[in-house]
């Protein structure tokens, strides 16, 4: 929600910010400075986990979420809406870090591995209502779209309702000698290093179709938010198609499916740097998406399969 929701705006949040200097860099900021917040804060947000405890900080970075994530319905500047951005960011580093390591301390085996998928799937084909939702709210200026953040109270409620504390001797951890602690010693450095590794490559070219789709079609001559929020959320299905399809053939070789996969953006990247069209640029970013949406749970899942409920959540903030 942080990227897709705002997606369709951009053109709009530009030409309302077009007398502040340098606006075409900062505009798009607040876009992707939540992004920047997740690379940075991530690692920080998994060391409070494992030494704090996962449903306490999910409960407190939801709260904030909301609080910040309307903040700009209310904001005149741009600094001052970036600032809330960086708040938003630090919610979502949060929300993303726990809310994953959660999944990994509840579940384990078989069970984990769909879990983290649908966890990924969920969250492509909620972009897809996202992309749309921005699109039309935006019908009635950028701002309006920042008002869909109030819906993290609604999960902060169910989060409080059916969440637990995990512990060692949840699913996942029955076999785990472990309890929360701080000491890194036994952390996986070298696979984890390489899963980030992979990890930062692949989300470079997932997210630029994320963040620049809406401005590739504006330069193909769309102007309508609404219009493009559409037409972004079509190419877009790629991803939760990407998992589905992960979730039929996850069992083979690894670096058969990394190959696989980092081709399939290669291929969409191209189609959409040579196409003319709006329906060839749209076909290149499905086919991206399509790749993406196998590569998230590929290396989620590579990601958490060598980690142990003792260091889970400081493995998944790094990765």
């Amino acid at each position: 929600m942080a990227i897709v929701l705002l997606a369709p705006v951009v053109p709009q949040m530009m030409q309302a910010f077009a007398d502040v200097p340098a606006h075409e860099y900062w505009v798009p900021m607040i876009v992707t400075v939540p992004s920047l917040c997740v690379a940075l804060l991530c690692p920080f947000a998994g060391i409070l986990a494992d030494c704090f405890g996962r449903r306490t900080l999910l409960l407190i970075a939801l709260a904030v979420y909301a609080v910040v994530g309307v903040a700009p319905v209310f904001l005149h500047t741009l600094p001052e809406i970036l600032v809330s951005r960086v708040g938003v960011g630090v919610a979502e580093a949060l929300i993303y870090v726990v809310s994953t390591t959660m999944i990994g301390d509840y579940y384990g085996g078989a069970a984990r591995d769909r879990w983290l998928a649908g966890q990924t799937a969920f969250a492509s084909m909620s972009a897809l209502l996202f992309f749309n939702i921005g699109g039309f709210l935006g019908e009635g200026g950028w701002r309006a779209p920042f008002w869909v953040y109030l819906s993290a109270l609604a999960m902060f409620g169910l989060v409080l309702a059916y969440t637990w504390e995990p512990a060692p001797d949840d699913a996942a951890a029955q076999t785990e000698r472990a309890v929360p602690s701080r000491s890194w010693h036994g952390f996986p450095w070298a696979m984890t290093a390489l899963i980030a590794a992979i990890t930062v490559y692949g989300s470079v070219f997932f997210y630029t179709v994320q963040i620049q789709a809406s401005s590739g079609l504006v330069a193909l001559g769309l102007t309508s938010p609404s219009r493009i929020g559409f037409l972004t959320s079509i190419a877009s299905i790629g991803v939760p198609l990407g998992t589905l399809l992960y979730s039929r053939i996850g069992g083979a070789q690894l670096a058969r499916l990394l190959v696989a996969e980092f081709l399939m953006l290669a291929v969409g990247f191209a189609l959409m740097g040579q196409t003319a069209s709006v329906n060839g640029f749209l076909m290149g970013c499905f086919i991206n998406q399509l790749g993406a949406g196998m590569l998230l749970p590929t290396l989620l899942v590579w990601s958490m399969s060598v980690l142990s409920f003792e260091y889970r959540g400081r493995g998944t903030g790094l990765w």
